[in-house]
């Protein structure tokens, strides 16, 4: 699928009233996964990239090239839209202005920029503290401005909650709406309540981050529908699960009991051939065999 047609096809997705559900991916083997499965678009988590990539914790460690470089290769590999996250753009005005071209250019379906002051920590974590509100306004004018496709979406992020409250995480979304964001993200609402007054507080796509163990609440996404969200996000279910599969498997090769009987939980080895593409290759070798 063109990058420009993911554009408007997830433009389009989110303006509908059904809310759209994004995986989290975090490597190119849960890229292929996500993007077998028909989802209506996918979610670059800054946290499992970062984790997976670098082998870091996401706490304003990673550079723009590092990052930029995931987009590309994450997009490459799938005809799903993929938002991206781009922390806080990694730096000023200028810096946001070079992102939003290079996620443009490496396939972005949209852009994540949030609030946060650099270095930024991961949502739902401690100790996060956010810029001026009007230095992030320019921050996402800047990034409507220097997008070249009108249809590549950008996401306002705000971390105000946590330290400043609800009232402050509205206040800025609101701004940032008017300063041109495609989607709204206020970052960790603590309760049923509060998304609820977050809901109906806007009329633009409103974008919700569900976070196993996080400080937001658990619900279903036809119950967020109902409370006015548009898109839920997944971002760490994927790599948790599969941090957790690796722990099991490694405990039983550490065990010296083999992996024979952990074999029933694990996927194939022949559907992880068909998942990574390797019938083509075998087509290939046929074809050109002498």
């Amino acid at each position: 699928m063109e990058t420009r047609n993911t554009r408007t096809q997830l433009k389009t997705r989110l303006q509908q009233r059904e809310i759209v559900v994004a995986p989290g991916i975090f490597d190119l083997i849960s890229v292929r996964m996500a993007d077998s499965m028909g989802f209506d678009c996918l979610y670059m988590t800054g946290f499992g990239t970062v984790a997976s990539y670098l082998g870091l914790p996401d706490a304003g460690l990673a550079t723009y090239t590092d990052m930029v470089n995931r987009v590309s290769a994450f997009c490459g590999a799938s005809s799903t839209p993929v938002i991206c996250d781009a922390d806080t753009g990694y730096g000023g005005l200028l810096n946001v202005a070079h992102t939003v071209r290079g996620y443009e250019r490496a396939g972005a379906a949209a852009i994540q920029l949030e609030d946060q002051e650099f270095p930024k920590k991961c949502g739902h974590t401690p100790g996060r503290t956010v810029i001026a509100l009007e230095d992030m306004v320019k921050k996402i004018k800047v990034a409507v401005e220097t997008r070249e496709d009108p249809d590549f979406q950008i996401v306002a992020r705000t971390d105000a909650r946590t330290s400043l409250g609800l009232d402050e995480a509205l206040r800025r979304a609101d701004a940032y709406a008017k300063a041109g964001a495609d989607v709204l993200f206020i970052e960790s609402p603590e309760s049923s309540e509060e998304l609820e007054k977050i809901g109906r507080s806007f009329d633009v796509p409103l974008l919700v981050n569900i976070v196993e163990g996080g400080r937001t609440p658990q619900l279903t996404p036809p119950e967020l529908e109902k409370l006015g969200f548009s898109l839920a996000i997944y971002p760490v279910a994927g790599f948790l699960a599969a941090t957790q599969a690796l722990k099991n498997a490694y405990s039983e090769i550490k065990g010296l009991r083999g992996t024979k009987r952990a074999q029933a939980t694990m996927y194939s080895f022949e559907d992880v051939c068909k998942l990574m593409g390797f019938p083509a290759v075998w087509d290939f070798d046929r074809t050109h065999a002498d």
